[in-house]
């Protein structure tokens, strides 16, 4: 059997070069088409995950804006009945003042350390993309 002869019984022909070169091209074109959807599939599920993270965040942004704006309310309303003669509803005021304060200062926290965590930009899909572009150079030559 000569180089380049396909052996009887294989299920294969010698394409022309006419068919090879179409045959290449659709192949190539299915694969190109294949790969787009899992890319775009691939940079979706990142995308979510990271916009999952950032709402997280802007939650705990939200809940420390209210707990801040309570902080305010009682603090104001300490200093209003500091000015009366309670004392007893002065401590209670002062003390739930405080717990809105630690309260705000751990979401504010928690908050910030969330949305830098975020980021936006889909690293799996670009290092995927760069593999990609490899293969394709390589398939080219």
């Amino acid at each position: 059997m000569a180089v380049g002869d396909v052996p009887p019984g294989s299920g294969m022909h010698r394409l022309s070069v006419d068919e090879s070169v179409g045959e290449l091209v659709s192949q190539l074109t299915s694969d190109l088409g294949q790969l787009t959807r899992q890319e775009l599939a691939l940079a979706k599920a990142e995308l979510q995950v990271e916009a999952k993270k950032a709402g997280k965040g802007a939650g705990m942004l939200g809940g420390a804006a209210f707990a801040g704006w309570m902080t305010a309310l009682f603090v104001s309303l300490t200093a209003m009945w500091a000015l009366d003669k309670a004392m007893d509803l002065i401590w209670a005021a002062l003390i739930v003042a405080v717990v809105w304060a630690v309260v705000a200062v751990v979401l504010a926290a928690k908050g910030r350390k969330e949305l830098q965590e975020v980021n936006p930009k889909p690293d799996q899909t670009v290092e995927s993309l760069k593999e990609d572009a490899k293969w394709l150079k390589t398939r080219k030559s």
